[in-house]
């Protein structure tokens, strides 16, 4: 497939490549891959999967399709020969703003790898408007403000396809919206996304602050509105039931359309409920099936045979509870069934924490998701095993057939092929391109691991990928870095689970340290980026702390030609694709027991990076594939972290009465170096948290990930033998393909 980019912009512009601007340009690049992408075959079959999420963080999609359409080095050099950059073109489009974190990142790697592999399946979520929110940093603490995305030349195409959708206290119409997603050299399948109609962006009025009460303006706005009052928590019931409601008129009517009788709907559909957010299916789809005359018990029976659940968390607070109460002021045509559902559950099991209500009134959602789901899937095998052995334990034994393992994975295409060009010509030059649809392959390149040029010249692209970072971050955020520093990096959401913390802990350290005379023998760039929930006060506090140490470390002469810390600012899918191809030292530090599986982990490994981590979620498989010499782990195992939950033995204040260095590093926020900058409320409100709480136990990690830390740095100087690392981490990082993923969902749960 070519694309004559003079000819295109001719017939758009009446002018060449080179007379265009780059808006332009991207305008027409646009409108002619999208094009492309729906002549492309679509999956088709008796049976399709309906991927519902909350979130679909797809990022920006002109180079990624036009890698998956075959066109991108054509187009590439089409814009070369005329004086144009590509990279150039892409910073036009803005990234749509559809997703958070991880959940979010996973379901866009998903869909990409649906349509890779040729399966007939799509997405279903909501069109937000301003997603979450657009960070921005202001006095050292972070700022929201909306975050558009939604203008002329953007991929969203509306449809004319509409739902009624019911609540309480009105009644809304549901608009579908699509956007392509290409496979790699295969099919095009799409992510259907629901918007009410009337929705009105100009209720924004203060930063992201709205009236949560006018639904019918205001419910496709924004991801995750603000649940710390009540108007916020129902806002969020609201948003769900519109996604799920409107979800399932559409499956219903797809699959009538392909012959479907609705009593074999398990034929005809498969609904991957990815998280707990999009559980109110179960119960709508019921629901709709009785209002075409199928009794409730055949009704019940047909659903629990075509919705699978995946598991995203271990964190009790993330498994969604909604108040009876709740679900009455918003949804009460689903409280009778759910009533049933539970009835049904009470009768069959004389145990309280299996029932889908509970003593409280509140409505477990898993709970819904287990007993009326076919499969209950966690996503990395330390996950699953948790969740059998401790945190869904009683559902495990009444259904031990329902509990499988899918180790979460990512496209290589978006994260290497596309961030890392340099490195996916240099493993192409080594072994050819079968890689790029079998990522198994990628284990040929241990031939090499004694092989000094090779090693010398993944290096060099190391050394490129840290140099475009450093020119990337002085145009777009005004920061200066040292490319010849270590890159030290930790990105993701903001979580105490997560311990930016304890990361924060060790600069205070190290800066400490070097105020001491005890110097680095490479300068050290710790790179953050993390947004944090706006109600998460202790979040905010983090990224407070984190920002203040960068303000005084770059204004202290004796430490920052040694030490730089830098939170960017924004963090997304665009910065990710710039800072992970960049890192040496991948911090995945979360505590043991507490990261469902993690896919930065994945991206950094199969970019060279070496990660610095706890035995949690997808680590523990990373660690297996890449031997003791190739990651550094530290810190205590997810048995002893369990336990000392169960009996209540973690004391924070003794760890950090007993550990000096410890105790000095914590006591550094309350000093008066910090104090001079910094909000001093906010800073010991998070010392007091650390010293009396430290939920997510840091200081007992403290030591540990210091010296884990020390000897990564200092491996770091023997360069081939760092390389050679560096090699070992991205030749075993195939496993941790979406595509692989995607395959094994299929033959287990999906059977297309």
């Amino acid at each position: 497939m070519n694309m004559n980019l003079n000819e295109i912009l001719n017939t758009a512009y009446g002018r060449s490549i080179s007379e265009c601007s780059n808006a332009e340009i991207y305008a027409a690049l646009l409108k002619e891959t999208d094009a492309m992408a729906s002549k492309k075959c679509h999956a088709s079959g008796k049976k399709k999967l309906y991927y519902i999420s909350a979130e679909f963080l797809i990022g920006k999609l002109l180079s990624n399709n036009l890698i998956n359409l075959g066109v991108y080095e054509d187009v590439r050099k089409q814009l070369a020969e005329n004086g144009k950059e590509i990279c150039e073109i892409e910073e036009i489009e803005h990234e749509p703003s559809l997703g958070n974190g991880g959940l979010g990142r996973l379901a866009a790697c998903f869909l990409d790898s649906i349509a890779t592999l040729g399966l007939h399946g799509d997405g279903i979520g909501l069109n937000y408007h301003f997603g979450l929110f657009r960070q921005v940093f202001a006095n050292n603490a972070q700022t929201t403000v909306p975050d558009p995305w939604l203008d002329e030349h953007c991929w969203l195409n509306r449809t004319d396809v509409t739902y009624p959708v019911k609540f309480k206290d009105m009644e809304a119409t549901a608009r579908l919206y699509e956007i392509h997603v290409t496979g790699y050299d295969s099919v095009t399948n799409k992510l259907r996304l629901f918007d009410i109609e009337g929705v009105d962006e100009s209720i924004v009025k203060d930063g992201i602050a709205f009236d949560k009460s006018e639904i019918a303006k205001n419910l496709t706005l924004f991801l995750y509105p603000d649940d710390s009052d009540e108007a916020g928590r129902l806002l969020r019931i609201y948003q769900q039931y519109f996604m799920v409601s409107a979800g399932a008129q559409l499956i219903l009517d797809e699959c009538i359309a392909r012959g479907c009788t609705l009593y074999d709907l398990p034929d005809y559909a498969v609904i991957q409920i990815n998280d707990t957010h999009p559980t109110m299916v179960i119960p709508e789809l019921i629901r709709l099936l009785m209002e075409r005359e199928i009794p409730m018990d055949d009704a019940i029976s047909i659903v629990s045979r075509t919705c699978a659940y995946t598991n995203h968390t271990i964190l009790a607070e993330a498994l969604e509870k909604w108040h009876i109460a709740q679900l009455n002021q918003v949804v009460p045509q689903l409280l009778p069934i759910i009533e049933v559902l539970d009835n049904k559950i009470r009768r069959k099991f004389d145990n309280p924490s299996v029932y889908i209500i509970d003593r409280d009134e509140r409505v477990h959602m898993a709970h819904i998701d287990i007993h009326y789901g076919f499969s209950v899937n966690g996503v990395a095998y330390l996950h699953t095993d948790i969740l059998k052995n401790e945190e869904l334990h009683h559902f495990y034994k009444l259904y031990p057939e329902k509990f499988n393992n899918k180790t979460n994975g990512i496209t290589f295409r978006r994260w290497l092929m596309h961030c890392n060009p340099e490195l996916s010509a240099l493993i192409t030059e080594l072994i050819g391109d079968g890689w790029k649809k079998n990522a198994e392959e990628l284990e040929k390149l241990l031939a090499f691991r004694s092989d000094k040029e090779v090693l010398q010249r993944l290096l060099h692209v190391k050394e490129q990928k840290k140099h475009q970072l450093a020119a990337y971050l002085a145009k777009t955020q005004g920061i200066s870095l040292n490319a010849d520093s270590i890159f030290d990096i930790q990105v993701k959401r903001l979580h105490e689970y997560k311990r930016q913390q304890l990361n924060a802990l060790y600069v205070i350290h190290k800066y400490l340290e070097i105020k001491s005379g005890k110097l680095p023998k490479t300068p050290i760039t710790v790179l953050f980026g993390a947004k944090a929930a706006p109600a998460y006060t202790i979040a905010q506090d983090i990224i407070h702390l984190i920002l203040c140490l960068q303000e005084l470390i770059e204004n202290d002469p004796a430490v920052s030609s040694y030490l730089h810390v830098v939170m960017v600012e924004n963090y997304n899918v665009t910065l990710a694709e710039k800072l992970i191809p960049a890192c040496d030292i991948s911090e995945q530090i979360s505590l043991a027991s507490k990261e469902a599986s993690g896919t930065g982990n994945m991206k950094f490994m199969l970019n060279g990076a070496v990660t610095l981590g706890t035995e949690d979620g997808a680590n523990v498989e990373i660690h297996q594939l890449v031997g003791d010499e190739n990651i550094y782990i530290f810190g205590d195992d997810s048995s002893t972290v369990v336990e000392r939950y169960k009996n209540g033995s973690y004391n924070a204040n003794q760890y950090y009465a007993e550990n000096p260095p410890l105790k000095k590093a914590v006591d550094f926020i309350m000093g008066e170096a910090l104090a001079e900058i910094g909000d001093r409320v906010r800073l010991e409100r998070l010392f007091k948290e650390l010293t009396t709480k430290d939920w997510f136990m840091t200081f007992p990690d403290f030591e540990r990930y210091v010296t884990a830390r020390e000897s990564a740095y200092a491996d770091y100087e023997n360069r081939m033998e760092w390389a050679e690392k560096i090699l070992t981490n991205i030749s075993k990082a195939g496993y941790f393909s979406s595509d692989r993923t995607i395959a094994e969902y299929n033959s287990d749960i999906w059977k297309l």
